[in-house]
């Protein structure tokens, strides 16, 4: 793991003393390490070869097939589409929490414990999230539950109170940049790749691995660019195109509230060093033109419409609510 020690140190003493909960909820945006995370600890528990006490060796067939996700004791439940296939920003359906309550009440195949890992448990829909408390509350001895999600606050308090919760925070830009050169990356990349990555070191090696990341989100700065000087037509036009692919559309919103979070930081002359430093340059210019009730306006209009989309809200309207909201300058 890369950083998050305090966590590696808690979870290991739990392993390590027997003293393993029941469920777990890791917390955090994508890209920080929750799934990592909850992987290392399912490894820990079922390791028959650790290192140390609570450190998983990572060699046995134990370990290697829960770090491929393909363990015979270990469900992993996530989102689908229509057709039934994994997606993210789907919905986790309560058909998915029977079958893995059944598989959860049988005794492990091979390892000491069932591990069910629920990935982005803020995906699943009511009738699935009321399913898990039952499963929560009356846990077999040999079952772990491990979830992840955003944030606490997007699942019912009743699941929550049942978990050990873990809040991942970012980690500092340095060792984010450290982690990219140590793999190869030429100190400029290195140091832009960490900025963006926001600390979040998943997401860091994404941008590595998937050079399209970068292109579209080049892209849609471009496009933000000419959406503030556009007329209102053309805003009306763009926000029809792009609402027709929701993921589309929420992923141009995160790498536009990345942008206008810079923009509200230098309006409000805050010493934070910014997330989109190659665009250094129209940051420090919009701060100028901008008051900080105008940038905190649009950072707070962006964080509304990522909540209204998990709403199930009229995309089209949506956008184009956002864009007329954007200042003109």
């Amino acid at each position: 793991m890369l950083g998050h020690e305090w966590a590696v140190d808690m979870l290991r003493q739990h392993a390590a003393r027997g003293e393993v909960r029941h469920a777990y909820l890791f917390c955090g945006p994508p890209g920080l390490g929750r799934r990592t995370l909850a992987l290392r600890l399912a490894q820990a528990l079922n390791c028959t070869s650790p290192t140390a006490p609570g450190e998983p060796c990572g060699q046995c067939r134990d370990c290697k097939q829960i770090e491929a996700m393909q363990h015979p004791d270990m469900n992993v439940i996530q989102a689908v589409d229509e057709d039934g296939d994994a997606k993210e920003n789907g919905t986790l359906k309560v058909d998915q929490i029977r079958a893995v309550q059944h598989s959860l009440s049988l005794k492990p195949y091979q390892a000491k414990y069932r591990v069910a890992l629920f990935l982005r448990f803020q995906e699943a829909n009511d009738n699935a999230a009321n399913a898990l408390l039952k499963t929560l509350e009356e846990a077999p001895a040999h079952a772990v539950l491990l979830l992840t999600a955003d944030n606490p606050e997007q699942l019912l308090p009743t699941i929550v109170s049942r978990c050990e919760i873990l809040r991942l925070r970012a980690l500092p830009v340095k060792t984010i940049e450290a982690d990219l050169l140590a793999r190869g990356l030429d100190e400029e990349r290195a140091r832009l790749l960490s900025h963006i990555s926001g600390g979040r070191p998943g997401y860091a090696r994404r941008l590595v691995e998937d050079v399209t990341l970068l292109e579209k989100r080049e892209e849609r700065l471009d496009d933000l660019q000419t959406l503030l000087h556009a007329p209102r037509v053309e805003k009306f036009s763009y926000a029809d195109k792009l609402s027709k692919d929701k993921d589309a559309l929420r992923q141009a919103i995160l790498i536009w509230l990345s942008y206008w979070r810079d923009v509200m930081l230098r309006t409000a002359k805050a010493e934070a060093s910014l997330i989109n430093i190659d665009r250094n340059m129209e940051i420090e210019f919009l701060a100028g033109r901008l008051d900080l009730n105008i940038a905190r306006r649009v950072v707070s209009g962006l964080e509304s419409a990522l909540e209204k989309m998990d709403r199930n809200v009229n995309s089209k309207l949506l956008a184009e609510v956002l864009l007329m909201d954007w200042p003109k300058v």
